[in-house]
């Protein structure tokens, strides 16, 4: 047990860090004393809880999201290429949002969550349509079957987001940027939003973080073992899903996250789902808090959506870890 409460204590630690430092450095200073001093500058106070605070929550809360998700997805899939985007959910989300932005949908009693519910709703809609053309086409839910589904689907959406994007006049640079990725000027309402998907999401992958490890060994094996696989894996993808639509509803679209963080915790903590979950979710938390950061800071006053930083870290990252892998397994 010394190796995952080292592992626990590392991760805490650098998560506090990123919090600290995305509360108190932007345009303006504002010194880290302030989360617990009463008599500290009023204009420092409203900047801290109004602005930073909830901008930083919802970046750790959505870099979590997609960070277990991914886990799970890499774990049950035995995939390296697997993530929350795999299954096609996030271009349901997205192309929910983007309608709404396209037609110009408000419904009064929903006001701000319209944009969010809507996406969600697209997540939610891809999800079960994946899964019930898959069992479709093989009753057992083979993971081959769910990867390509995905694929299909993914691809599908990702073109009826382009028609949107090509007839779209004004909006066009609205819609861009929430495809882009942003934790800007989203406010508590945000995080009332996605907190709830984000504990249920990830209840549900912890609760199975067992059969996860089981079904690394194959389904036949798993089963030897007593686990429910066709039930499990259904468990799993909800679970995957539901956090992945949350995250996409309040950010837009933000790769990568799913796809580097289990790896990097899995090449320096070990595979065992029972810590690769939760270590995942906070090193997922610090990614995007400190990409967040980058993305605010490193052109200042100007902001770059944290999808675009994501991406820049990322995909390099990946392409190494993709390279090592396939060099391994070569050798």
């Amino acid at each position: 047990m010394r190796k995952p409460l080292i592992a626990y204590i590392v991760s805490a630690a650098v998560l506090v860090t990123a919090v600290g430092l995305g509360v108190s450095i932007g345009s303006v200073h504002v010194p880290i004393s302030t989360l617990w001093n009463q008599g500290a500058d009023t204009t420092a106070t409203n900047i801290l809880w109004k602005i930073r605070m909830p901008r930083v929550i919802l970046a750790g809360l959505v870099g979590a999201s997609l960070a277990i998700a991914g886990a799970a997805f890499q774990g049950l899939l035995k995939n390296p290429l697997a993530d929350p985007y795999t299954l096609g959910v996030s271009s349901g989300a997205s192309v929910g949002a983007v309608m709404t932005l396209f037609f110009g949908i408000s419904i009064p009693v929903l006001g701000l969550y319209t944009l969010p519910v809507f996406s969600m709703a697209g997540a939610a809609i891809t999800m079960f349509l994946v899964l019930s053309f898959a069992k479709l086409v093989d009753r057992g839910l083979n993971m081959e079957t769910i990867i390509l589904t995905g694929i299909i689907f993914g691809s599908f959406l990702g073109s009826v987001l382009s028609l949107m994007i090509a007839l779209t006049g004004e909006e066009l640079r609205q819609i861009i940027g929430w495809l882009l990725g942003s934790v800007s000027m989203r406010g508590w309402n945000y995080i009332h939003m996605i907190l709830p998907f984000t504990i249920i999401g990830s209840f549900l992958l912890w609760m199975n973080r067992r059969e996860l490890n089981a079904m690394l060994f194959g389904e036949d094996r798993a089963k030897h073992l007593g686990v429910d696989v066709k039930r499990r894996k259904l468990v799993i993808l909800i679970g995957g899903s539901i956090l992945t639509g949350a995250a996409v509803s309040v950010s837009g679209t933000i790769g990568f996250v799913g796809l580097v963080v289990p790896h990097m915790t899995r090449l320096l903590w070990g595979a065992d789902h029972r810590h690769l979950l939760t270590l995942s979710f906070m090193n997922g938390a610090t990614l995007l808090i400190i990409c967040d950061l980058i993305a605010r800071t490193i052109i200042s006053p100007t902001e770059l959506p944290v999808g675009v930083i994501t991406a820049f870290i990322g995909a390099p990252v990946f392409a190494f870890i993709f390279y090592r892998q396939r060099k391994g397994g070569a050798a």
